[in-house]
């Protein structure tokens, strides 16, 4: 008997998708089927791959307002947050096109001429954050790249997948160049193990990338792209900052914007304090309290929805409730809104005083405050973890802002606006625990081929005889 999968609505608990997940026999169909496709879409030309992306950029425009409505039924997004999601899907057609013709285009170099081929078949594995755009990211340059695709979506956003992979039907892409494979981590665990598979495209959490890396250690020729989040400082050097307001406004959006499910979202707070740092904290504090979290669907719009699932509040009250137990102090403390659902107020927590600060990416809006005394400081705590996604410093400084910028250590350093701020025109991507040093965005067109030089001559020419 097969499994089935549920998505339920973080709000209010509905059903809003169920179905079967994927089977032993159902992957080995699915991988026989993709090898099968891959001959003639490799073959077909760029130019006519790329027709078929934008034709799908067309649907989804037409579709766009359906699919919002869905994201944010199914996952909790305001439906503001939710539009902007799907916008970002169609525009990612074009930034694919352009990453591919500017990363992957055919190019001399002295008597050899280097051109690009696909990998062949490729697993993509989508998280539950932005159910669409992150997928997509992955989805767009393989198939430009005259790839075939397993989409295995998140368990919790089966609907958005669905709903996604029929957009692609209609734009006319053939149904075996990318299949949708439901279900859990068993099935994920069934779909990268497959013989037929030629790598993987993965956005998710450090502990299952290094169990991706782990697996996939005996196998180097399959390619392997991990993008894992991050423990992201921002560092807001108070005394240097005019609007203290504004500084404020861009620390919530980059703590609590999606709830603070943003693999970019800041969770440490270091604040070099001068006599500035209090009437920031202040301000701060005052500004997180009249956070609006309601219904996605709420008139007029929340700035936060629930979490993506009606678990995950108690996840977050745990680590809240772990951090004050180990010497943090309270001076926003999360509470659950509507037991049952994924409804939850932000937090900031003070944890100067906390024995052994555990390193770790607490998803959800849970803000933690680090006191330094100056830059110097603030940039070494800022530098300590094992992580290095997203990073940022709040100053209006130059000097300053270049000491820092040349000092911290992650794939995307702000200044002066949200970390959560990242552009699909530009690589995204961090270091240590957070990557395996293969970007995505802009650079994604990277790890989706890979390039075969040739020296070629029309004619057999013999090489010169030796000397003597």
């Amino acid at each position: 008997m097969k499994l089935h999968i549920r998505s339920i609505n973080p709000a209010d608990g509905s059903l809003v998708w169920e179905g079967p997940a994927a089977s032993v026999p159902d992957i080995e169909h699915a991988a026989a089927r993709a090898r099968r496709a891959l001959a003639d879409w490799s073959s077909r030309t760029f130019e006519e791959r790329a027709g078929v992306l934008r034709r799908f950029a067309e649907v989804l425009e037409d579709k766009s307002e359906e699919l919002a409505i869905l994201i944010a039924q199914e996952i909790g997004k305001p439906l503001w947050e939710a539009r902007t999601e799907v916008s970002a899907m169609a525009g990612k057609v074009e930034i694919s096109i352009s990453a591919h013709e500017t990363r992957c285009h055919e190019f001399p170099g002295g008597k050899a001429r280097t051109r690009f081929r696909p990998h062949g078949v490729l697993v993509v594995l989508g998280p539950y954050n932005f159910p669409g755009h992150l997928p997509n990211g992955h989805i767009c340059p393989a198939l430009l790249a005259g790839n075939v695709v397993l989409f295995k979506p998140s368990d919790l956003a089966p609907a958005t997948a669905d709903f996604t992979c029929s957009c692609w039907l209609e734009a006319g892409l053939p149904g075996e160049v990318l299949q949708l494979v439901q279900g859990g981590p068993e099935t994920a665990e069934n779909l990268v193990g497959h013989a037929e598979v030629d790598g993987v495209l993965f956005t998710g959490s450090a502990r299952t990338g290094k169990l991706l890396a782990r697996r996939f250690a005996e196998t180097p020729g399959k390619v392997l792209a991990l993008e894992m989040g991050g423990n992201n400082p921002l560092i807001v050097d108070s005394g240097h900052i005019g609007d203290l307001s504004a500084a404020a406004t861009v620390t919530l959006h980059s703590a609590f914007l999606s709830a603070g499910q943003r693999c970019t979202c800041a969770r440490r707070l270091i604040l070099v304090e001068s006599g500035s740092s209090g009437p920031f904290l202040d301000e701060l504090l005052q500004q997180a309290a009249a956070l609006v979290v309601d219904d996605p669907f709420a008139d007029p719009q929340p700035f936060m929805g629930p979490l993506a699932s009606p678990d995950f509040p108690a996840r977050i009250l745990q680590a809240q409730q772990k951090l004050l137990d180990s010497g943090g102090h309270g001076l926003l403390q999360a509470r659950s809104l509507r037991p049952g659902t994924g409804f939850l107020t932000p937090a900031v927590l003070d944890v100067g005083q906390v024995r052994n600060l555990p390193d770790e990416e607490v998803f959800g809006p849970l803000l933690q405050l680090i006191r330094v005394p100056d830059l110097e400081e603030a940039v070494r705590s800022a530098n300590r973890t094992r992580y290095g996604l997203a990073s940022g410093i709040l100053t209006d400084d130059d000097p300053r802002f270049e000491y820092a910028f040349a000092r911290l250590r992650a794939g995307i350093i702000n200044r002066n606006v949200p970390l959560t701020g990242a552009s699909s025109a530009a690589p995204f991507g961090g270091i240590g625990d957070s990557g395996n040093l293969r970007p995505s965005a802009f650079f994604a067109a990277d790890y989706c081929s890979y390039p075969v030089a040739s020296i070629s001559s029309a004619t057999c020419q013999a090489p010169a005889p030796l000397p003597g």
